[in-house]
């Protein structure tokens, strides 16, 4: 298998020197991708693109590959190719007419040939010669070169014609590391999860810290979407999880702090802690979900007030954003289910909060906490290793069933992104396989239940972390019998 990789393009602009430390950036990142999940591949730089390819022909590697490619930040897409050689225009023409014939059947058409290297031809009259080929040697209707059904592809390099089998959308952004390191103020919900996966794309190595505020299914929710992030969007680093334990501030808070004052100081509580934690890490900045006029805590001049504590640069992607933006973004990404069923922890709700913040007004509110309660909260924070925090007992998806071999009564359930599932279809011979998206599950398996009743229900994802999290769930509230299908 081979694949060409399109780079961002905001990197093709940059200087030399930034391209080349860049490209390197994301070269090593797939390198690491590919070896953490034992498959063979070759990663060329190219200068203009990347060349990755897989010395394995077997259609679980390709879903990995494909996985991998449409995940990593720094690559605007991917195009899986097969390369021959040619020596004159009508052999080039022939390989290309052989790979889409069956595509453009009773189909419009277009022909797009990109073209490198000394050839007695230009892209236009390859594009043409090839159309017309095209025209009266299969059985395509005719040529659209506004609207076509199916746009032929294929470049020319050299003494090389490399046929597109397949378009892959990439993430875009900076490749991971090539930004420096930030940590990431996660509850777990919506604008927290976003904003993590924003950074992630944009090139900055996320840690994660929470906050707990009271309750175990809480930090454990969080930490599986915490995991999940990584293990889609940023799995080529070791990157830690903090939890601090915030239940004795809460108290602290709710016992002197007046109430119109009691969101802003318990997120000033927050950073003052957060950055204690990224100066022990060695990070410079602090990321956090917060979008101007949100909630009362997230006005303008209630925000100014809250940073006026934090040592660092904080960061908001999310800032300018709208509530539905934010929501669509986290349903793409796939932490929607996990924040529309997040446990909510919020021992501090302010009666009249206040939106207009008054830095005299928090400080003398401050002024009655012990800020020895905020000190024990910062000396017994936790810190983990990411690809740890769900090996602990505690996450009950140790207990989950994996299963490489089903039988022939075993339901197969395909839980990946339409998208995804598209690009990369699962097929197995002697069992179905239903497609109901991850954030659809929810709302359809009692259907699939009564549609399959007495019957093992196998969910399947690309790296089946996201199968674990919902079969475990779904065993705990006894809705049916449910197990993780992984391929060996």
């Amino acid at each position: 298998m081979k694949f060409v990789i399109k780079l961002f393009p905001e990197i093709t602009i940059k200087s030399m020197s930034v391209r080349k430390h860049m490209t390197k950036i994301l070269q090593q990142n797939l390198r690491t991708l590919f070896r953490r999940y034992e498959i063979s591949a070759d990663v060329q730089n190219r200068w203009d693109s990347l060349i990755v390819i897989v010395n394995r022909t077997d259609d679980a590697s390709r879903r990995r590959a494909i996985q991998i490619l449409s995940h990593t930040p720094g690559i605007a897409g991917a195009l899986e190719i097969s390369e021959y050689n040619f020596s004159t225009l009508d052999e080039a023409y022939q390989r290309v007419r052989d790979a889409y014939r069956e595509q453009v059947e009773g189909k419009t058409f277009c022909v797009r040939i990109k073209r490198n290297g000394n050839h007695d031809f230009t892209s236009h009259q390859a594009e043409q010669y090839m159309g017309g080929g095209f025209l009266k040697e299969t059985g395509a209707l005719k040529v659209d070169l506004h609207n076509p059904q199916v746009t032929v592809l294929a470049e020319l390099r050299d003494d090389k014609v490399q046929v597109v089998k397949q378009t892959i959308k990439g993430l875009g952004g900076y490749p991971l590391g090539s930004q420096g390191e930030v940590l990431s103020l996660i509850s777990g919900g919506f604008d927290s999860t976003v904003a993590s996966y924003l950074m992630n794309r944009r090139g900055l190595k996320t840690h994660f810290c929470f906050f707990n505020l009271g309750g175990s299914a809480h930090e454990i929710g969080v930490k599986q979407v915490s995991h999940y992030l990584w293990s889609q969007y940023s799995e080529s680093h070791r990157v830690k999880f903090v939890t601090v334990p915030f239940e004795a501030v809460v108290a602290e808070i709710l016992q002197h702090v007046d109430t119109s004052q009691m969101g802003v100081v318990l997120k000033r509580m927050m950073l003052r802690a957060a950055c204690r934690v990224a100066d022990s890490m060695h990070i410079p900045a602090l990321v956090t979900g917060e979008a101007v006029a949100q909630v009362a805590s997230q006005t303008i001049t209630n925000l100014a007030v809250i940073d006026q504590i934090a040592d660092r640069m904080v960061l908001r992607p999310l800032a300018a954003m709208d509530k539905q933006d934010i929501i669509d973004i986290a349903r793409r990404i796939g932490t929607e289910s996990f924040a529309a069923s997040m446990p909510e922890y919020c021992g501090v709700i302010s009666v009249n909060p206040t939106t207009v913040g008054d830095r005299r007004k928090v400080e003398d509110a401050e002024a009655k906490f012990n800020m020895e309660v905020l000190e024990a909260a910062i000396a017994a924070a936790r810190i983990e290793r990411i690809d740890d925090v769900l090996s602990g007992t505690e996450s009950g998806l140790e207990n989950v069933q994996i299963i490489s071999t089903p039988s022939v009564t075993d339901v197969i359930v395909d839980i990946r992104h339409p998208a995804e599932a598209a690009d990369a279809p699962l097929v197995l011979t002697n069992n179905p396989v239903i497609t109901v998206p991850f954030y659809e599950l929810e709302q359809r398996v009692k259907g699939l239940v009564n549609d399959h009743p007495g019957r093992r229900i196998l969910l399947y994802c690309q790296k089946g972390t996201m199968s674990k999290i919902h079969a475990h769930h779904l065993n705990e509230e006894k809705r049916g019998d449910f197990a993780v299908f992984m391929e060996a």
